[in-house]
Order: C-alpha cells, then structure tokens, then sequence
C-alpha cells in the first residue's frame, strides 16, 4: 500500500507491505538504485547505512511496542533523497502513524520546516525515539506498581510480573543497541548528499538516542535492584516457614518418644497400671513440651 504525503517541494512515501509493482513505480518515479528497490521486497535482519547514487538508504529496527503475539522489534527502510523521504515497514507502527498525522496539520497550517529528506528523516526518527521514552514511562510507572505490591506481601506473585518487564527491557535494548553506530556512520555519508551543516541535525537525533538509551540504563537498574528486594522478601519468608516447621519438628519429637516408651508392651511399667497414670503422663508431656517453649523463646528462635 502507498501512501503520499506532499510538503511544498518535499514528498514523502510511506509504503507498507509493498509489492513489487508498487517498488517498481517507486523505482521508476525517484530512480531508485536497483538493489535499493530488491531489498524493499523483504524484510531484512541486519540494520543498514549505505549511499546509492543520490540516495540514501538506512535500515533501522525499532523495539515493538508491547502487544501479546508481536515480534520484540519492527523495522523501517528509509530512502532519502534531497527532495523526497520514502519509508517501508511491514507492519503498523504505531508512532509513525502519530507522525503522518502531524505532518500533515502542519502542511495544511504552513508550517512545514523540513527543506529536504534528511530534515524530514530525523524529524520522523526523534519522534519515534520520543515514542520509545514514551514506553520507557510506561514501564517505569509498571515497575512502581510492582514495588507497592511487593511490600504489601505479594513477592511470589510478582516474580513473573518482574520477568516480563525484564524481557521487554532487554528487547528494547537488543533492538536499539545497533542505532548509536548507523547514526555515527551516516554522519559523513549524509553530509557528503545533504550538505556539511546536516551533521549537525544527525548529533541532535545522536543525543535523542542517548537519552532514550540512558532511560533504558535506569529501567534496568530498578528492575535489578527490585528483583534483589523481591527475591530477599522471599528468602526470609521461606527461612521463617522453614524454623516454625523446625521448631514443632524439635518440639513433637520428645513427646512422640515418650507417648512411644509408655505404649510398649511390657509387663513391668513405673507408670502404667496407676490410678491417674494418663494424667501423669499427660502432664509429663505438657510439662516438657512448655520446657521446650520456653528454651526455643530464650534462643530467640521463636
């Protein structure tokens, strides 16, 4: 599917799912390099900063945000040339729908400040990586939610609930860790098409990445750090099950051996035979039984 977007003499392309009549007009209408237009078929696994004639080509793979059944990471091709941007992606991306949206406001309200496709390039990326802080919010807000169950005693619940943000810290990280060097290698190539002053633009998007990656630094750590604190709550509630399981173990046993001595069939017992022979015994057994109470309480193990 096309989609066409016009800005004064800047057009933009945004193509989703396309097929190979629609790359081929594509090809045609913006003298695409021929390999450019081979890998906008298909997906690609690696991500991709190369020039082709007057055009650049970029890959990039962004993190998916966060929905049952969805790949960790969605790619975008983009093809900028000086008066046209043309994106490819395979799937909805939502932020970059947000973006369509703005730009078009703007071009009806005048406002278009992009004089070529590599301003429209880096407007559009630092608009997905605000997206991506956006996220970033969103589960830092999860990671509070989960500390204030954690100390209202649900520490075994929250184990998986702290896995699962744990895998999508580390998805957005794998995602985004091979950004900082295809912007760093794009600089020189960008500036050698757009012009020396573009270098510029391309160290703002360069610190737009930065800080989306030091936020991703920080969700880490509190995931670390929380994980610690849950998994210490946990071990003292299992040490405290395990000494109360101790404590009746050490306390039952005496009175197990004596119920056993004084159930054995013998002839002769000191005992067994008297009057108020099961009340002795009884208040044999209760006697040691607050012995040992007492002994356990002035251990401290109770």
């Amino acid at each position: 599917m096309i989609t066409r977007y016009a800005q004064g003499s800047l057009t933009w392309i945004d193509l989703v799912n396309p097929s190979a009549a629609e790359v081929r007009q594509m090809m045609q209408e913006f003298d695409l390099h021929p390999l450019i237009a081979e890998e906008l078929l298909a997906p690609s696994f690696k991500p991709k900063v190369e020039r082709r004639g007057d055009c650049l080509y970029v890959i990039l793979h962004f993190p998916a945000m966060r929905v049952v059944g969805s790949r960790p990471e969605q790619e975008i091709d983009f093809v900028i040339g000086k008066h046209f941007l043309i994106t490819t992606r395979y799937e909805t991306v939502d932020p970059l729908h947000s973006f369509a949206k703005t730009f078009e406001v703007n071009t009806v309200l005048g406002r278009g400040g992009s004089t070529h496709g590599g301003h429209l390039f880096v407007s559009m990326a630092r608009s997905l990586y605000e997206a991506l802080n956006d996220e970033c919010g969103a589960m830092r807000r999860r990671l509070q939610v989960i500390e204030e169950r954690i100390f209202r005693g649900d520490e075994r619940g929250m184990v998986i609930e702290l896995s699962h943000v744990g895998r999508t810290i580390y998805d957005f990280r794998e995602s985004l860790l091979p950004h900082e060097e295809m912007l760093r290698s794009l600089e020189p190539v960008a500036g050698r098409l757009l012009g020396a002053e573009f270098a510029y633009y391309i160290r703002e998007l360069t610190g737009a990445y930065q800080r989306l990656e030091r936020s991703l630094g920080h969700l880490r750590d509190s995931l670390g750090e929380m994980r610690e604190t849950n998994n210490s709550l946990l071990t003292t509630k299992q040490n405290e099950v395990m000494k109360t399981f101790t404590v009746l173990a050490f306390l039952f046993l005496p009175l197990s051996f004596i119920a056993s001595l004084f159930g054995m069939n013998t002839v002769h017992n000191p005992i067994a035979g008297n009057s108020f022979d099961f009340w002795i015994i009884f208040t044999g057994m209760v006697l040691l039984a607050g012995t040992c109470l007492a002994y356990f309480k002035g251990k401290g193990w109770l």
